[in-house]
C-alpha cells in the first residue's frame, strides 16, 4: 500500500516535495492557496533542476489538491511547509483532522517551528523536525525549479522511517539525523543570506560571487555565532568547513573564494532566495524567523546585533515598497549601510 502524504502549505518547497513523492507512487494531497492549487489542477507539476537530466512531469490526476485543512485527514505523514509566521495557525487548522498515528514533519525555515507544532498539537502526536537545504522557486504556474543541491535532513526516529524510504524512492537524497536542533541552528546561519540576496536583486550565484555581499553575510554570521555561544549552542557542520570558519572564508577576495569554496558556488543561473521571490510577488517575508531570531536571542543575552537588526529594517522597507519595487542595493552600498554608525 502506498504511503499517504499530505503537504500543508504547498508552495514552492511543498510542491517540489509532493510532486517528487507522487511521481514515485505515493498518494499525495497538496493543501495550499486556491490560486496555487488551481494551477496544479490545470497544469500538473513540472519539476526542474536538482541534477535531473530532464524535467519530472507529474500529471494533474496523480495529485489531489485542496485549500481545506480537512484534506489532511487519513494521511500517514503531514509535511508542514507553511512560512514560519503561519505555524501556529497551521497547527490549529490541521490538529482536528490528524489521525492517531499521523506523523507531522516540519520542513520549514527557522528555529522554533517543530516546538511550536508540538505545543499546539495533541501531546501524543509525533512531530519531527526536517530541513530542506536547497532553493526552489516557481518559474511559471505549476513549474518549480531546484537551483541548488544538498540532502534533506529529518529526525532519526522510527516514526520517520517510512517517509525517509519514500523520499529515497523518489530520488530525493535524505539524511536522518540525531542532532536536528544543531542542524536548525546551522541552517539559520545559511539562511541569513536570504535577506542579502533579496536586497541585491541578483541571482544567488552572482551575489555569492561578489565579495562585498559576502562581507555583509559574514557580519550577520559573526553576530549569530556570538549569540549561539551565549546560548550554549554549537551549530552542526553541514558543509566542507565548520561554521566558525565561514565568515573568514566569505571575506576572501573573489578569485580566492572561487577556488576555496567551489562547492558553495554550485548554484545554477536561475537560483534566487525565497525572500527575493516574496518581495517580487508582494508577499510578507520570513525576516522575523531569520534575522529576527538572531536579534531576539541577542536581546536575551544582552548582546548587540546591529547588522541583523538593520537588515530587518531594510527588508521591511522593501516589503512596504510593494511587489517588484524594492530598492536593489549594490554590494558596496549595502555594506556601507550595515556598517554605518548608529
Amino acid at each position: 500500500m502506498s504511503l499517504k502524504i499530505a503537504v500543508f502549505g504547498a508552495g514552492s518547497i511543498g510542491c517540489h516535495l509532493g510532486g517528487a513523492l507522487a511521481a514515485a507512487g505515493c498518494d499525495v494531497t497538496l493543501v495550499g492557496r486556491p490560486a496555487a492549487m488551481r494551477a496544479v489542477r490545470e497544469h500538473g507539476l513540472r519539476l526542474t533542476g536538482g541534477g535531473r537530466p530532464a524535467a519530472l512531469e507529474v500529471a494533474p490526476e496523480r495529485l489531489r489538491t485542496s485549500s481545506e485543512p480537512s484534506a489532511v485527514a487519513g494521511a500517514d505523514h503531514v509535511l508542514v511547509t507553511v512560512k514560519s509566521r503561519g505555524t501556529e495557525e497551521a497547527a490549529a487548522a490541521i490538529g482536528p483532522h490528524l489521525g492517531a498515528h499521523t506523523v507531522v514533519v516540519s520542513f520549514q525555515n527557522g528555529l522554533r517551528n517543530p516546538d511550536l507544532l508540538r505545543s499546539a498539537l495533541q501531546p501524543d502526536t509525533a512531530v519531527l523536525a526536517g530541513m530542506v537545504p536547497y532553493n526552489v522557486l516557481q518559474t511559471e504556474p505549476g513549474t518549480f525549479h531546484q537551483g541548488t543541491g544538498g540532502a534533506l535532513m529529518v529526525d532519526d526516529a522510527a516514526a520517520g522511517r517510512p517517509l525517509v524510504a519514500a523520499l529515497r524512492e523518489a530520488g530525493l537524497p535524505v539524511e536522518p539525523r540525531g542532532d536536528m536542533r544543531a542542524v536548525r541552528y546551522a541552517k539559520l546561519l545559511m539562511n541569513l543570506n536570504n535577506a542579502v540576496n533579496a536586497l541585491s536583486g541578483l541571482p544567488l550565484r552572482e551575489q555569492l560571487g561578489t565579495r562585498a555581499y559576502r562581507r555583509c553575510l559574514a557580519l550577520c554570521q559573526e553576530e549569530a555565532l556570538a549569540v549561539y555561544r551565549a546560548e550554549g549552542v554549537a551549530p552542526a557542520r553541514l558543509g566542507p568547513v565548520h561554521a566558525r570558519v565561514t565568515p573568514l572564508l566569505l571575506r576572501l577576495p573573489d578569485a580566492v573564494f572561487r577556488r576555496a569554496a567551489a562547492a558553495s558556488l554550485r548554484v545554477d543561473a536561475q537560483a534566487r532566495s525565497s525572500m527575493w521571490e516574496d518581495l517580487e510577488r508582494g508577499r510578507p517575508t520570513e525576516i522575523d524567523s531569520l534575522q529576527g531570531e538572531i536579534v531576539s536571542l541577542a536581546a536575551r543575552h544582552g548582546l548587540p546585533a546591529p547588522v541583523n537588526a538593520r537588515l530587518i529594517a531594510l527588508v521591511r522597507e522593501a516589503e512596504a515598497a510593494g511587489a517588484g519595487r524594492a530598492r536593489r542595493w549594490t554590494g558596496p552600498e549595502l555594506y556601507a549601510e550595515l556598517t554605518r554608525p548608529a
